[in-house]
């Protein structure tokens, strides 16, 4: 299938990243001009500095890519801080659940904000957002309130945007690993690789999906929840 994003300008923001790497190489395998930023990149015609932490830097990063390129047809965010780093005995403290927020959810309004501007006034856009089914329990209120933070944020924006063109759509994984096990636990997702996930966000990427607003999960959605 012709996902229609040759000659596409894409941003993928933590294209550097596990998740990251694959989607940049996804969407240059569909013909899309793929620009890659992270806090280590460098300033070229492939890649931006850009740490999303930073408004000055996401919009600085930002205007960079529209210098060279006219436009942000795609955007893609992978950035957030890795789930390793969260501190379990801490899930429930309040300074590293705003941390957390501020470096997964907050930090995709950030970018989002910079870009959808120009996409609405293009009247064509796509922005997907990588999350995960950790919004979708509880347990630890950090790792659940990053990922339903970011949710519900593309869900707000997705709706500022409907009518115009632009869609905003989320990808909620579970675990992600290079060789994913068809088995799923009772209160796990199922497991995907970062070449899955790429494929969904290459589909969610195309002028052919018309989705908006949405969360999908990936692979098996939480085995045994019912409502979030």
């Amino acid at each position: 299938m012709d996902l229609q994003l040759s000659e596409r300008v894409a941003l993928v923001v933590g294209g550097k990243g596990y998740i990251g790497r694959a989607v940049a190489e996804r969407l240059r395998t569909e013909g899309a001009t793929v620009v890659v930023a992270s806090r280590s990149a460098g300033d070229d015609d492939g890649s931006v500095a850009m740490d999303t932490a930073s408004q000055d830097s996401v919009d600085a990063g930002v205007a960079s890519v529209l210098q060279r390129h006219g436009r942000i047809d795609v955007l893609v965010v992978t950035a957030a801080p890795s789930a390793q780093t969260l501190d379990p005995a801490r899930g429930s403290d309040p300074a590293q659940v705003a941390e957390a927020i501020d470096g997964k959810a907050l930090g995709f309004l950030r970018v989002a904000n910079a870009v959808l501007p120009h996409q609405r006034e293009a009247g064509f856009g796509r922005v997907v957002v990588v999350s995960g089914q950790n919004a979708y329990i509880a347990g630890n209120i950090t790792a659940s309130l990053r990922n339903t933070a970011t949710n519900v944020i593309a869900k707000n924006l997705a709706d500022e945007c409907a009518g115009s063109g632009v869609a905003v759509n989320v990808v909620n994984p579970g675990t992600v690993t290079d060789e994913p096990s068809s088995e799923v636990q009772r209160g796990a997702g199922g497991e995907s690789s970062p070449q899955q996930i790429a494929d969904l966000v290459a589909f969610l990427s195309s002028p052919l999906s018309a989705l908006s607003g949405e969360s999908i999960s990936i692979a098996h959605r939480m085995l045994g929840s019912v409502v979030v």
